[in-house]
């Protein structure tokens, strides 16, 4: 007799106070939150750990659960501080889940004493079946799968799914063009990094090439309404996850109730267009299903349309003292919010309304001279107060009030460092994406070429120079991709390669069961594993890695510490054309190999490879001028991307330091 499937718990998002009880109103099993610090979503309120006491003992006695995103990037003096805080939330306030992007962060927040669930963030790019088994022997409980897959590319990962372990499945929410986990955009343009939860969203700008400007990497929602049934027989999905920490308690209520009823009463013709109607009502953006449907791809972008989240509530009017105003097409309630114009436009701006309107009433806009729109500017309501959903709100408030918690005191608590490395030098590389007839390959005392790994450059290499080179994988594999890459792999080692450089901590897996070969494996983590402490680096370790690159978005007070803290030696790219981003979506409008300009001027190109397109900035990282100070600090090895930009970009003088002066904040 075939057992029935459990159902997925509804994963509801909060950024404040009352998100988090609009979704327990709306029926949520689960709910994810960030603390003050450590979160990917630093602009949401977040929550201090004296409330997050008080929340987990109304989940527990509700019989819900309360997920703590733990998952930034940590910089090499932050560990400590994060163990205390974990340390912290385990006496006071444990929460059922830790969501982490770091990989060192899962044996840290066991030696701080946590026993319940640990989840890789989708930051952490799991992101093809294999990867699932590195996951595993780093302790992972969970992975938040990447929005790119198809559902066939779902029930792949889920075949290969480890024992005890499960998936997070976003249904519901906002759309990166970026891959998770391997966008710099906001990073390398102003030291804003999305690893770190400060992304500015670069891609929501428009962008012109030649003549034509549009929003091509401005993506729509994520929806899957009634398509999620499909996923209701996967064995390993245990969370429907709604994306929107940065999201009002309209959006959280109605996203979360609607995804419940799709759960819960999916069968009923009747229940599943109220649950569209719902989230019709949830006020985010226009939606796609991007790649869910293999055969009915649906376009991400929509390059000439606005994509900005909310109802359109009417259109602004400038008096003749210039001051705006507008007359709403619905009433406006106290406490609603609405956005003025576009993300990407000087005026736009956020405001509460602090009265009733009533429908074709007159709002007059109160916004900083600087943000006053121009005449026609569009207003969008995307918050809602409605009376019912106060009421539950404060319902649910009231029951909150009611729990003490616990309260907040210092902990005391020093996790064990990692023992480190002594620096020895190793050979630097010159990576490039194909030889050129007669560049010399062989390894000297100093330097190696680097080649991008594909079936074809492991064909034109001959075996006598293959065991020299140091062979790199790509930053993003795909489920559909994983059996050529097993064979292009099985292929480079029979020829003699021994280099490589794992694009993903996760890559290892590919290592673990080769064939015995006579020359020793020598595997680094490669610069896009977003390294930046020393236990994400013993993580690599533990992985098989005998050395490691470090992040290229570090500063350069962070660069320098590193070296002596590391248990690995320790690498860095210098120099050459490091990419803004990398999607799985095409950018419609954009054509690859010519530039492309912001609004600011500022130039980028594209280039496909494999299934993915890199976007590139018009001036190349340059560290070189760092390279003996760099040396003095105890870095074994460097690496220079050798790839040339298209010949009709001019590039620009810019310096390439990305974050060196900067604080990476």
């Amino acid at each position: 007799m075939t057992a029935t499937p459990r159902k997925p718990e509804i994963l509801a998002p909060a950024g404040d106070m009352p998100c988090f009880l609009a979704a327990l109103a709306a029926g949520a099993d689960a709910v994810y939150l960030g603390l003050k610090n450590f979160s990917a979503r630093m602009q949401a309120d977040n929550f201090s750990t004296s409330d997050l006491s008080r929340m987990v003992e109304l989940a527990n006695a509700e019989h819900r659960r309360i997920y703590v995103a733990f998952n930034t990037l940590a910089k090499p003096n932050e560990p400590e501080t994060a163990a205390r805080l974990i340390a912290r939330l385990v006496r006071d306030a444990p929460p059922h889940g830790l969501i982490v992007q770091d990989p060192g962060m899962l044996a840290l927040a066991r030696a701080a004493g946590y026993k319940g669930g640990l989840f890789l963030s989708t930051l952490s790019n799991i992101t093809h079946p294999m990867a699932l088994e590195s996951a595993a022997r780093l302790g992972a409980d969970r992975v938040v799968l990447p929005r790119e897959l198809s559902i066939d590319e779902v029930r792949q990962m889920d075949a290969a799914c480890p024992d005890g372990m499960d998936f997070e499945f976003f249904v519901h929410g906002a759309l990166c063009w970026c891959v998770s986990g391997r966008c710099y955009w906001s990073s390398y343009m102003g030291g804003k990094s999305g690893l770190r939860g400060r992304c500015v969203q670069p891609c929501r700008r428009m962008y012109r090439q030649q003549k034509h400007a549009e929003r091509s990497f401005s993506c729509l929602d994520y929806s899957l309404d009634v398509l999620v049934k499909a996923t209701l027989d996967i064995p390993h999905i245990a969370s429907w996850k709604i994306e929107g920490r940065k999201k009002g308690p309209h959006y959280v209520y109605h996203t979360a109730l609607a995804y419940r009823i799709l759960r819960d009463e999916g069968a009923d013709p009747q229940a599943r267009r109220e649950a569209v109607k719902i989230l019709e009502m949830s006020l985010g953006r226009k939606t796609t299903r991007a790649h869910f449907l293999p055969q009915r791809d649906s376009a991400p972008t929509q390059p000439d349309a606005q994509t900005s989240s909310g109802l359109l509530a009417g259109k602004i009017h400038i008096d003749a003292e210039g001051r705006p105003s507008f007359k709403p097409h619905l009433e406006l309630l106290p406490g609603d919010y609405l956005r003025v114009g576009y993300e990407d436009e000087a005026w736009h701006a956020t405001l509460p309304v602090s009265r009733r309107v009533p429908k074709a009433g007159t709002l007059c806009l109160r916004l900083a001279k600087h943000k006053t729109p121009r005449a026609g500017t569009p207003v969008f309501l995307i918050d809602r107060r409605e009376p019912e959903l106060m009421r539950l709100i404060a319902e649910w408030q009231a029951k909150l009030n009611a729990c003490r918690g616990r309260a907040p005191a210092n902990v005391s608590f020093t996790p064990t460092w990692p023992r480190p490395a002594k620096a020895r030098r190793r050979p630097d590389m010159l990576v490039r994406s194909s030889v050129p007839h007669g560049t010399e390959t062989r390894r000297s005392r100093t330097s190696v070429v680097g080649l991008w790994l594909t079936a074809r450059s492991v064909r034109e290499v001959s075996r006598t120079v293959a065991p020299d080179m140091a062979w790199w994988l790509p930053p993003v594999i795909w489920p559909n991709e994983e059996d050529a890459w097993k064979r292009t792999i099985l292929e480079a080692r029979r020829n003699g390669a021994r280099h490589f450089v794992c694009n993903a901590p996760w890559q290892a897996a590919f290592f673990a069961e080769l064939p015995a070969a006579r020359e020793p494996l020598d595997l680094i983590a490669g610069p896009f594993c977003n390294l930046a402490n020393a236990f994400a680096i013993e993580a690599m370790a533990r992985l098989g890695f005998s050395a490691a690159f470090v992040s290229p978005e570090l500063s350069g007070e962070d660069f320098l510490a590193l070296p002596a803290q590391s248990p690995l030696p320790l690498g860095m790219v210098l120099g050459g054309f490091w990419p803004m981003g990398i999607g799985r979506h095409a950018p419609e409008g954009i054509k690859p190999g010519e530039p492309f300009q912001s609004p600011k001027g500022e130039s980028f190109w594209t280039r496909k490879f494999g299934q993915n397109t890199w976007v590139f900035p018009a001036w190349p990282l340059d560290l070189s001028a760092k390279k003996a100070e760099l040396e003095a600090a105890g870095y074994s090895f460097f690496a220079q991307l050798d790839d040339a930009p298209p010949k009709t970009l001019a590039v620009n003088p810019r310096p390439g330091l990305f974050n060196w002066d900067g604080r990476l904040l």
